[in-house]
């Protein structure tokens, strides 16, 4: 079982209903379900079935009202997030890759 610091670290821990997250981020709870539909967040489910959310996918979310709110379409804005996440995920990967390779070198 998770320990509460462990819980409170956890950017991915699923702590934000539905209508908390809506607040946080200024988006509408129709706008969350959306993001949901477009595959950029996935929100947890409580045992009774309400979604709940963590920080990542709420950071992720403001991303996405920012763009929609300068004029993006709702899909186009999800899926340059998503691109832009994988590749932050490449280029962090790609270091990692250089770091080894330079110390198994030396």
């Amino acid at each position: 079982m998770a320990q509460p610091d462990d819980v409170l670290d956890d950017e991915h821990f699923p702590a934000y209903t539905m209508g908390r997250a809506a607040e946080i981020t200024g988006a509408s709870p129709d706008f969350l379900r959306r993001l949901d539909e477009a595959k950029l967040i996935t929100p947890f489910r409580s045992a009774g079935g309400h979604r709940r959310y963590s920080r990542h996918q709420l950071r992720l979310a403001v991303r996405a009202r920012e763009m929609v709110d300068r004029g993006t379409a709702l899909e186009a804005a999800c899926r340059i997030i998503i691109l832009e996440d994988q590749l932050e995920d490449a280029l962090q990967h790609h270091q990692s890759y250089q770091r080894q390779r330079h110390t198994n070198a030396a």
